[in-house]
């Protein structure tokens, strides 16, 4: 006989933060996701968010850690993880004595893990993998000709849908591929206008179609120094990608604005412009530290070779090799306690890349702290949870007139942990 659970209210949260993540527009505005593929997610999930982003070497049974593919094969043999979650950001970009205030929601992802079989633990998820979205507005005075108007604008990003599987190897040594599928569009537009000239206006939508295939590799090996302490070590490989790529081009003359305008003509249009986009290799490496199950500290670098990377045309004249760094801590006053402020997890950490931008002798590099909390979910079980993340960070510099975004996040995710079944014992 197999005593029966609820799913009900579960599945009804669960539901209700896939529709939030699949209605909120990704509209963010920052200038410099104008290059590349945008500006990269390098999330991992709620949870370890608040470490700073810390990955490669932490791994637990009650939390997806995807960044790690390894990190599967910590799941419970019984038990079901769904993990959902969504942020929202405030943001100030500053240029000089130019200022300009957002706030938009960001969808986060979705997955579930569980068990295949003693030493077999599978993930499918989908999260963000890049995110685009900037308008621009420039003019100038030309001799004989008069004002020009620029205008620059783009939206979309790459997606991943992803399929991961670990294995245990022998005691505390696990390896986990994720196998994904990437996919997404990219929108730029721009407007040439001409103030009091007969010269002829133009617009260009220029629009990107990618699809493909990405894997990364990770292992992980974790052991005990004596009854309370214990060391996990994990390492994470993503080889170049080549993804399939697809550009449509479209080129419009027209008199008067672009708004009002209902007079155009096509020069030219094409369909057909196909390529592929590079994605480079990285390696990154980590590591965990844990005493009675109370603290955690861990810490990531991450180096990515993005010397190499190709949107259906070289593009090293802005891109470089990058480096980012974690360190994370988290503190959980007493894990067996039936109180629930002892079950509450505290966590901190701070993140820093030297970006893989350079732009007029600057590199675009990020800096961002956070604080977290994890509140259990005794509706549940002891291993359930709401995890609050706030983060407060800054992208780019004000040097040689460049652009600084200063930004708040607000991210919260749910972690379910169910039993698949569980035989009810009689006395």
């Amino acid at each position: 006989m197999l005593q029966k659970t609820d799913h009900r209210l579960w599945m009804f949260l669960f539901c209700c933060l896939f529709a939030l993540s699949a209605q909120a527009q990704n509209e963010i505005s920052m200038p410099y996701s104008s290059y590349g593929i945008g500006m990269v997610n390098h999330s991992s999930n709620g949870i370890l968010d608040a470490m700073g982003g810390v990955s490669y070497g932490m791994q637990n049974p009650y939390y997806i850690n995807f960044r790690n593919p390894a990190s599967y094969a910590a799941f419970d043999s019984l038990s079901f993880i769904a993990d959902a979650a969504a942020s929202v950001y405030s943001s100030h970009l500053n240029q000089k004595q130019l200022h300009q205030k957002n706030t938009y929601a960001k969808p986060g992802y979705i997955a579930i893990g569980l068990p295949v079989t003693r030493h077999w633990r599978t993930s499918v998820g989908i999260k963000p993998f890049s995110d685009i979205g900037y308008g621009i507005e420039n003019s100038e005075e030309i001799e004989n000709i008069g004002k020009v108007n620029y205008t620059y604008s783009g939206e979309g990003g790459l997606n991943q849908l992803y399929w991961g599987n670990a294995f245990k190897i022998c005691k505390g040594l696990s390896i986990g591929l994720n196998a994904s599928y990437m996919f997404g569009s990219v929108y730029a537009y721009s407007n040439t206008e001409f103030e009091g000239s007969n010269l002829f206006n133009t617009y260009i939508n220029d629009a990107y179609f990618v699809d493909g295939i990405y894997l990364d590799a990770g292992i992980q090996y974790l052991f005990n120094i004596g009854e309370n302490h214990r060391i996990g070590l994990g390492a994470v490989y993503s080889n170049t990608a080549y993804i399939w790529a697809k550009e449509k081009l479209l080129v419009n003359s027209y008199s008067g604005t672009y708004i009002s305008t209902t007079l155009y003509d096509t020069v030219l249009y094409k369909d057909d412009l196909r390529g592929r986009l590079n994605i480079p290799q990285s390696i990154g490496g980590g590591f965990s530290y844990t005493y009675k199950d109370k603290m955690t500290i861990a810490a990531d670098v991450t180096w990515q070779n993005w010397e190499k990377y190709q949107f259906l045309k070289p593009s090293n004249d802005t891109m470089r090799n990058s480096v980012t760094a974690s360190l994370g801590f988290q503190f959980i006053p007493d894990p067996l306690s039936n109180k629930f402020f002892k079950k509450m997890a505290f966590r901190a950490g701070g993140k820093y890349s030297t970006g893989e931008l350079m732009l007029r002798n600057k590199p675009i590099s990020e800096l961002g702290v956070c604080i977290g909390i994890g509140v259990p979910l005794t509706t549940f079980n002891t291993h359930s949870s709401i995890n609050i993340l706030f983060e407060y960070g800054k992208v780019g510099t004000l040097a040689n007139d460049l652009v600084r975004q200063n930004y708040f996040r607000f991210s919260f995710c749910f972690t379910l942990q169910e039993r698949w079944y569980q035989r009810v014992k009689l006395d």
